[in-house]
């Protein structure tokens, strides 16, 4: 297997930051005729596909799964600003980083035209910096807004500030002096004089004349660190990033996602203390197996030191363990084990914006849902509860009755290329299907990796035993049955 199975190809170029006319570019004699122009050109609809492609039928799963935690920490989105081409870069960046450095995808974030145009750090001037980027690389991207101790609680026990403003306006301050690189063109020209057009085909890069857009003064930054009078603005991104990976809370704060994206909602203080460790020391080991570099922030340890825990891989389930199945996850999961396939089409517009969780197109820089969000009743927070309610909870029922019972999606309804539709393949489970316990037993083992409890399991097997199984159609029926409890049952849809 090659090292990155998985990559973003779909989509277009970066024509669309080259368009010389005064005429809207899907207008222009070229792309008039063309049927999905925005679509094709602008919108992340071509990243969505592969996205899904490549989550249902790719084995690389795990390098997908930290990217995809990843974009739900490094946040962008298609609302805002638009070109598929620079998107792909953007994602493909998550994908080749997502066992390397955080250092180095906080990077690759700080120069992206795509992150530099969302947050306003493309070509932003030096006089008036403005501090979108700056704000949220210090709140959502690395630090937080609170004091952390090593294991994730509040140092004192209440929330004291990681930043003033001052700070927020010493790091814009420090990032100044970026700007598109070269290929962008415009029938009115660039602003301001001296800098690049925008345009994403690569990293932002420093002008011709880095004097007269970097700010060269000397700042504070977090930690003692320090810019001298005269830096660059080369100079100034590395000494940026040595202060945020130094910072005590970038482990325990980027640590505790990882755990509630890929494990749990609500990990105790003692597993995000040692994760932490992981991510600081850069190295994990467990019994004769160890992972890491040995740098500060490796995301390789991480990841280990994440899935690998005890709390991860214990079989006793507590009352704080798991988390809700987010709908992108719901959906690949279920198509994975009912030997399904996909071209994310229908996964985009009609599944996706029902149950609020559209791949590439989150509402804010702030996701689709906090990480803080609090499970209703309860002391717990739930993430994914951010975008459940009641309708949701039958919209994902109604997810399964699609694709047991509608039939799912046809090649020939989707609108993507190359269209293999949404379907599952139920015919390997009809062999199983005069004996109840064993049908239930299977797609249990597949839906989550053991039996269902006692209770649940005996109801799930009276109801399916209801219908008859002589005929090849009862068989199948039978099936279907099986799998819409199992599936639709809250031991699948809270993994735990």
């Amino acid at each position: 297997m090659a090292l990155n199975s998985s990559r973003y190809t779909s989509g277009k170029t970066g024509e669309i930051h080259q368009n010389t006319s005064a005429t809207d570019f899907c207008e222009l004699p070229a792309h008039v005729n063309e049927q999905n122009c925005w679509r094709d050109w602008f919108s992340t609809e071509p990243l969505l596909w592969d996205f899904y492609r490549n989550a249902v039928k790719q084995p690389d799963q795990l390098r997908q799964r930290v990217a995809f935690a990843l974009q739900q920490v490094v946040v962008v989105n298609s609302l805002e600003v638009s070109g598929n081409y620079g998107f792909r870069v953007y994602y493909n960046n998550l994908l080749d980083n997502a066992f390397g450095n955080y250092r180095d995808v906080l990077k690759k974030v700080t120069l992206s035209p795509v992150m530099g145009d969302f947050l306003n750090n493309a070509n932003n001037d030096k006089a008036a910096p403005n501090e979108n980027y700056a704000r949220e690389l210090l709140q959502l991207f690395s630090i937080g807004t609170c004091e952390l101790n090593t294991d994730g609680s509040l140092k004192t026990g209440k929330c004291v500030p990681t930043y003033s403003n001052d700070t927020v306006r010493n790091y814009a301050f420090a990032l100044t002096g970026w700007t598109y690189p070269a290929g962008g063109v415009t029938s009115y020209g660039c602003y301001p004089t001296g800098m690049n057009c925008r345009y994403y085909g690569g990293d932002m890069i420093v002008p011709k004349q880095p004097e007269k857009f970097h700010d060269s003064t000397a700042r504070d930054l977090l930690g003692g660190a320090k810019l001298t009078t005269g830096h660059t603005a080369t100079s100034a991104l590395e000494t940026v990033l040595d202060s945020l990976m130094a910072h005590p809370n970038t482990a325990p704060f980027i640590g505790k996602q990882l755990i509630q994206q890929l494990v749990t909602s609500n990990p105790t203080p003692q597993y995000v203390a040692r994760v932490s460790a992981a991510f600081s020391s850069g190295k994990y080991t467990y019994f004769d197996k160890s992972w890491g570099s040995g740098k500060n922030g490796d995301l390789a340890a991480t990841v280990a030191a994440v899935l690998l825990d005890s709390e991860a891989r214990s079989e006793t389930v507590t009352r704080n363990s798991g988390k809700l199945r987010e709908p992108t996850l719901m959906f690949t999961g279920t198509l994975r084990a009912l030997n399904g396939n996909t071209d994310g089409d229908s996964l985009s517009w009609w599944w996706g914006d029902s149950l609020r969780q559209h791949v590439f197109r989150p509402p804010s820089v702030f996701n689709y849902y906090p990480p803080d969000y609090p499970v209703p009743g309860t002391a717990l927070v739930g993430p994914a509860f951010g975008i459940h309610n009641a309708n949701s909870a039958l919209e994902r029922l109604n997810f399964l009755t699609y694709l047991f019972d509608w039939g799912g999606t046809k090649p020939a309804g989707s609108g993507a290329p190359n269209p293999v539709g949404t379907l599952v393949d139920l015919s390997a489970f009809t062999a199983d299907a005069t004996d109840a316990a064993k049908l239930v037993d299977r797609l249990s083992m597949l839906a989550i990796g053991q039996l269902l409890p006692a209770g649940p399991r005996t109801d799930v097997i009276a109801a399916v035993s209801v219908s008859g199984s002589s005929t090849d159609a009862q068989k199948l029926n039978r099936v279907k049955m099986a799998a819409y409890l199992v599936f639709g049952s809250p031991n699948y849809q809270v993994q735990r």
